[in-house]
């Protein structure tokens, strides 16, 4: 009886719902270990302050995976353009009333609920959710540079111009993450080459004005920390979170020191959410920590790129290729910097690091795509769904997409 209502509850692709388990276990586990020293001195010696907060985060993600996945993805196709152009909103209203934390201006304090809003997570998704729908839309005009330069990359600038200025790591990583979507989306290489490069002529430009207008801005730290990854030598934050991570993962070992007996958990800055994978090898060792996350993001991949060739259009496909790319895009580079092999980026391990819009964000992306394996395994078994799932609402734009 219990089998049966875990089936209807739960449904679509169940290796991910296998993940998502494993991913919220590794969470608990990992924040709490994490941030025993930190939540005793900052709350009055609460030890299970951030257990608590992240079980309460995993506790609604959960919820909305649940619900997200009830929802016909075609609603998506529809609301892209509106959800985007309320990220920009969202954006542009951090400059006016968003928080200072850590030297930089990246989200929107919620009164009354001691939440942070990190408007650049929101815009992530929303980006992809458009360039979904856009690449649906306009298959068959791909060919033609100024649609594409018009359709896709004015918005992505708009939302890599809006977040570059406090956070250049998110910038260049969502422009980067749009760019393989465009290119799974079949847009002709050599205009993705051709906005690379005026990608690069933006920054740098961006990094020149920046520095001319305005005394109190993040260049320095940019710079620093491309210093530091390709000579060893920068300044002494950058230099100490680095080495602390690096102490971390070569004290782990194969088996790691057990769970709870981290030591660099007090000396690490951000232990429990950017380089919470140093901590993770710590206590787990590489065999019961990093190899397995590492798996399960790649399971997490071969899964959605599974689900995509079994849609029968366009949109869909895109949808779930899009968000698959977002979320192991932005796992790998936590793990490369925890490991040292790229500069620190402040990208939390999704659905792992302690967070409160990250992991809500991350969940209605897992819930999207579960959202489309539902409609597609009940197709391949032939099930009766409800009329405004049976199609993708008669749309001549969608095409099939090619495996």
């Amino acid at each position: 009886m219990q089998q049966g209502w875990l089936t209807k509850t739960f449904k679509g692709d169940r290796v991910i719902w296998g993940l998502v388990a494993l991913f919220m276990i590794y969470s608990l586990l990992s924040v709490y270990s994490s941030s025993v020293g930190v939540a005793f001195m900052k709350y009055g010696g609460n030890t299970t302050y951030f257990l608590k907060s992240q079980l309460i985060t995993l506790i609604f993600s959960l919820g909305i995976i649940v619900i997200v996945h009830y929802l016909p993805y075609r609603i998506y196709f529809s609301m892209a353009g509106l959800i985007l152009l309320g990220s920009v909103g969202l954006l542009v209203l951090t400059f006016v009333i968003g928080s200072r934390v850590n030297e930089a201006m990246r989200s929107i304090p919620i009164p009354g609920l001691g939440f942070r809003l990190q408007t650049s997570d929101i815009a992530k998704v929303a980006l992809v959710l458009y360039l979904a729908r856009s690449l649906a839309k306009y298959q068959k005009e791909l060919n033609n540079f100024m649609l594409v330069t018009k359709y896709f990359i004015v918005p992505i600038g708009i939302v890599c111009g809006l977040i570059m200025p406090e956070n250049l790591s998110t910038a260049l990583m969502v422009f980067g993450m749009s760019m393989i979507i465009m290119f799974i989306g079949r847009v002709p290489f050599r205009f993705l080459l051709s906005y690379i490069g005026m990608g690069v002529v933006g920054v740098l430009l961006f990094a020149m004005v920046l520095t001319v207008v305005k005394k109190d801005n993040r260049v320095q730290v940019w710079k620093n920390r491309i210093e530091q990854f390709f000579t060893g030598k920068g300044n002494e934050d950058g230099d100490y979170q680095a080495n602390q991570a690096k102490i971390a993962i070569s004290t782990g070992g194969l088996f790691g020191k057990a769970p709870g007996k981290s030591t660099q958990r007090n000396m690490l800055p951000q232990s429990n959410s950017d380089f919470i994978f140093a901590i993770i090898i710590e206590e787990y060792g590489l065999l019961f920590g990093a190899i397995p996350l590492i798996l399960a993001y790649m399971i997490l991949l071969f899964r959605g790129i599974t689900i995509a060739k079994k849609c029968e259009t366009a949109f869909p496909a895109f949808l779930v290729l899009g968000l698959i790319v977002m979320i192991v895009i932005q796992a790998m580079l936590n793990m490369m910097v925890a490991v040292g092999l790229f500069p620190v980026t402040g990208q939390t391990l999704p659905m792992v690091s302690w967070g409160r819009t990250s992991v809500l964000v991350m969940s209605f992306s897992i819930g999207a795509i579960l959202s489309v394996s539902r409609v597609v395994n009940a197709r391949i078994r032939k099930e009766e769904l409800p009329a405004e799932e049976i199609s993708d609402g008669g749309e001549k734009i969608y095409e099939p997409a090619k495996a």
